[in-house]
């Protein structure tokens, strides 16, 4: 993995980021995180994840932030809306979107976390 960029994007205090970063951590894999409460989210980063894996994933409706949404904010979700929202409310972001590599063409990007896709794409590298 030596050379590669990785970098976590979420939210420090959800369980999910911890979950990843034990995983990490405990492989010794060298990652940089960033943290949307504290240094924000960036307007042209989440277009390109759109271009990358489509807004649909992106969006995190299970967590608190989405239901408490107003009723209007959820129904007829589309991307132009859904950039929107989760720029405002950067917890709408399903966590933790792990970049490995950098620049849009030569990077992978995982939405979420689970083990084996960690495994799989670091493997890859």
């Amino acid at each position: 993995m030596s050379g590669v960029t990785i970098t976590m994007y979420g939210i420090k205090n959800c369980d999910t980021i911890k979950k990843a970063r034990a995983w990490l951590d405990a492989r010794g894999v060298a990652y940089q995180f960033h943290d949307y409460k504290t240094a924000g989210l960036d307007r042209n980063q989440l277009e390109d994840w759109t271009r990358e894996v489509g807004w649909e994933p992106l969006v995190n409706r299970a967590g608190t932030t989405f239901r408490k949404l107003a009723d209007a904010d959820k129904t007829n979700l589309d991307e132009p809306k859904a950039l929107a929202l989760m720029l405002a409310n950067p917890s709408l972001v399903k966590r933790p979107v792990l970049a490995i590599g950098s620049g849009a063409k030569s990077r992978r990007l995982l939405v979420g976390f689970s083990p084996d896709a960690y495994a799989d794409a670091l493997a890859s590298k």
